[in-house]
Formats: structure tokens, C-alpha cells, sequence
């Protein structure tokens, strides 16, 4: 069934922007979230969503770190503006959940059928979006578990769930798969490799996808605030990284000292997986010249890099973090495989059968997610 009395539906979703005008999805103010969908549309029953660590940060933070305060902060800005836009960090997420229906121009496509179970890839900025009732926040994951309904657009990117992955652990791979893709690209061997964040999902995964790259002739460091965490022993203990440095990469010089004293010549490569502002100066400071800087951080202000480069005098390659590569998925996920004791990792931290603690229920809402 179409929208009646709106303009043609395009393949960049411009039809659903209600303001402003001219506008497509991702910049829009507001988009039209209405569960009816296109000739060139997917319609979701969304299950769960995905924040991004910078924004899920940023909201709880505003929320004091109360589960019921976030779950009506997200639930204000998507009545609001019809998606989940964080206008603090001007990130969003992911979802995961069912096909409803397939607009007739895509019902050709072989991956697609009624009732697929698939995880969203492209940012929920971008995605028209309506919930109907938030059941449940994890505010360890950043994960919430929603009735509600979603509309893919055709230029938009989703992935089948994988049957040998339970769906929350693919979930939570997914959602940072540009990042290990994106390394495996960047990465040759017997480089030297910092990796900012490297305790976090997206961290581990791109840890062990420079650890293959490097191979034994190259250098990988990891670094966080605390080496304690049970994510920096896992990369130390099963030689993931050569060294784990604890420091804040908000202090670009202090990080930058205790960097140049396990790898002198300092980075060819540096990632930055972090989720907090005001790590550009210490990617760029930890990076050779003619090296390679990989923001993959969602907190990431390309004014910060540039002009932070500029008064430094380092001539390095930025890249944006795209968090689409051809194969992200795919290999996200093969990454995981690969690699048990990240796997059993994500697994412990992300799985739904840990202890009842880190869920907090909404007005005695109860779905399996949350027993």
C-alpha cells in the first residue's frame, strides 16, 4: 500500500523528511515514522535497539544513569523527530527485528522474505522509526528492548541473522562491524598499531583483526583508561596485543609518553575506538608522519582533527569512520568465529542470560529478553 497525497517515494528515503525541505534522512529535523510502507520499502517490527556507545554514554549521563529516565529520553526523541537522533553526539544506532512487509519493488530480492530476522546496518538517524513502548534497558550494553516498528529504505543496508550467533551477541557485532572491516583493510604486516578504546566491542574486534594483519613481525598496542578491565587482560593474556597502555586519551601528552615508550617510531596505524570527545590530538600525536589515523569513534570532530593536525605539523592520513565497508558484516562476524576467547568475551557481556541485575524493567513490562 503507498502513502497517499505525499511526493514519490525515493531510493534515498527524501520522501519520508517532513522538515525541512530539500533535506535527505540522515540531516532531517523530523521524518515520518508511519508503519505503511512504499513500493520501494521494508517494514520492521523492531524488537531491540542498539545505542551507540557515544550516545548511549552521553544520554545516561543525562539521565544520571537511571534506566526509566533514559527509556523516556529515547522515547521523547523519537515522537519527537520520528528516528533516533541523539543531537548531542549526532549518532544513533541499530535495531534488530522482523519483516512485516516488503514493498512490491523489492519483494524480488533473495534475502528477503516475511518473518526474515535481521539486524539493521545503517545508523538510526537515518531510519524512520516508531515505539510503541519501551519493555526494558540494559544500561550496561546500551541495549533497549521495544515494541515498535521500523521502515527500511532501499538504499538501506541489513543483514540476516546468522543461525550459529545467538541475536544478541550478533547484534552487538554488527553494530560496530565497520570497524574490524575497515582495520582489515588499513592494516599490512609488520606495521605498528595503536588502538585507542581497544576494551570496547568495537576495540576487541579491531584489536584482533590487527593482530592478524601485523602478524608476529608487527607491534599492536592497545590502549583504555584501565588495563584492569576484564576486556584489556583478555587482549594481554592471549597475546592480542604486545603491550596494553592505561591512560585517558583525552590527555593527548601524558597518553602520548607512555605510547612512545613501548613503540618509539610511534604508530603506522592508529584507531580510534573510543566513546567520549576530545581524543583527536592524542590519535594524531600517537601517529608517524605519513601514517594513518582511523576515527571509527562516533565522538570524532573532523574541525578537531583538521585543524589539531594543522597546528602540530603532522602530515597524516584521516579517515572518517564509515561504518559501511563491502563484507562488514560478514567479516564482523567471521572476526568473532575466529577468535574464541573474544567470543566467550561478548558472550558473557552481551548475552541475555546474565544476571537479572543489569536489566531494569519498565512499569512491570516483562519480555524474554528481560527474564
Amino acid at each position: 500500500m503507498k502513502i497517499v497525497g505525499t511526493r514519490p517515494p525515493c531510493r534515498l528515503g527524501s520522501h519520508r523528511v517532513l522538515e525541512p525541505a530539500g533535506a535527505l534522512p540522515q540531516n532531517a529535523w523530523r521524518l515520518d515514522a508511519r508503519p505503511i510502507v512504499f513500493a520501494n520499502e521494508i517494514l520492521c517490527d523492531v524488537d531491540a535497539l542498539n545505542i551507540d556507545s557515544a550516545s548511549f554514554q552521553q544520554i545516561a549521563a543525562a539521565c544520571d544513569g537511571d534506566a526509566s529516565r533514559v527509556a523516556d529520553y529515547v522515547l521523547a526523541v523519537v515522537n519527537e523527530r520520528g528516528k533516533q537522533h541523539n543531537s548531542t553526539t549526532g549518532s544513533g544506532g541499530m535495531f534488530v527485528g522482523r519483516v512485516r512487509e516488503i514493498g512490491e519493488a523489492l519483494r524480488s530480492r533473495s534475502d528477503l522474505r516475511i518473518g526474515s530476522r535481521i539486524a539493521s546496518l545503517c545508523s538510526l538517524t537515518i531510519t524512520p522509526l516508531r515505539i510503541d513502548e519501551v519493555l526494558c534497558v540494559d544500561m550496561e550494553t546500551g541495549r533497549l528492548w521495544i515494541r515498535g516498528s521500523a521502515i527500511l529504505f532501499e538504499s538501506c543496508l541489513y543483514a540476516a541473522l546468522p543461525d550459529d550467533i545467538p541475536d544478541e551477541i550478533a547484534l552487538a557485532v554488527l553494530d560496530v562491524a565497520g570497524a574490524p572491516a575497515q582495520v582489515r583493510r588499513l592494516a599490512k604486516a609488520g606495521q605498528s598499531i595503536v588502538v585507542l578504546g581497544a576494551d570496547g566491542k568495537s576495540g576487541m574486534l579491531a584489536v584482533a583483526q590487527a593482530r592478524e594483519r601485523a602478524g608476529a613481525s608487527g607491534k599492536v598496542v592497545g590502549v583504555a583508561p584501565d588495563a584492569a578491565t576484564s576486556g584489556a587482560r583478555l587482549l594481554v593474556e592471549h597475546g592480542y596485543v604486545d603491550a596494553f597502555v592505561a591512560a585517558d586519551a583525552r590527555n593527548a601528552l601524558a597518553l602520548v609518553g607512555a605510547v612512545s615508550a613501548v613503540v618509539p617510531e610511534l604508530a603506522d596505524l592508529t584507531v580510534n575506538c573510543v566513546n567520549v570527545a576530545g581524543t583527536e590530538p592524542a590519535s594524531i600525536l600517537s601517529t608517524k608522519d605519513e601514517g594513518t589515523v582511523y576515527f571509527f569513534s562516533m565522538s570524532t570532530s573532523f574541525t578537531a582533527a583538521a585543524l589539531g593536525a594543522e597546528g602540530m605539523g603532522k602530515d597524516v592520513t584521516m579517515i572518517v569512520g564509515n561504518g559501511y565497508a563491502k563484507g562488514h558484516a560478514d567479516i564482523a562476524l567471521q572476526t568473532l568465529r575466529d577468535h574464541p576467547p573474544i567470543h566467550r568475551y561478548f558472550v558473557e557481556k552481551y548475552g541475555v542470560d546474565r544476571s537479572a541485575s543489569n536489566f531494569s524493567l519498565r512499569r512491570g513490562a516483562r519480555s524474554e529478553a528481560c527474564e
